[in-house]
């Protein structure tokens, strides 16, 4: 068994992922419009949770802290960064939807179902056998 199979240029490259996220954007021939999606590094995903992650005071127990992800807001950032395309930082797409933030922006773009879907998506492509569902439960407890 040789360590060159593990050489970044011989690890299979990830093909972008083309999916119809809705049925509500249509090309010029009524299809939906397929959005480009991509899976991203590890090194990504910490940063993303990190700046998802604050402490909480610990009940009871005085200057001590615990960290504490929000989830929704770390599912919606790794949407953002994993959306190649359409391109949710154009300025003229957000000014169309009157808001500020490509997070806000797919979050305003989609009905609840499809970004519930979207997200299904999102964390499938990236590896994650977790579904929203679990991650919501985790939250509650």
């Amino acid at each position: 068994m040789s360590l060159s199979a593990f050489f970044s240029q011989n690890a299979v490259k990830e093909e972008n992922i083309k999916h119809p996220v809705s049925n509500r954007f249509l090309d010029e021939k009524g299809n939906p419009i397929e959005w480009e999606l991509c899976a991203i590094d590890s090194e990504t995903d910490e940063q993303i949770r990190k700046s998802c992650t604050r402490k909480v005071p610990v009940p009871g127990k005085k200057n001590q802290f615990i960290p504490e992800v929000d989830y929704n807001k770390y599912l919606g950032l790794l949407a953002v960064n994993c959306t190649v395309f359409p391109n949710l930082h154009d300025k003229e797409l957000q000014d169309s939807y009157k808001v500020m933030g490509a997070d806000i922006l797919l979050k305003k773009m989609l009905k609840p179902g499809e970004y519930a879907d979207f997200l299904t998506k999102i964390q499938e492509i990236n590896g994650f056998e977790v579904s929203i569902q679990d991650l919501v439960d985790e939250v509650k407890n």
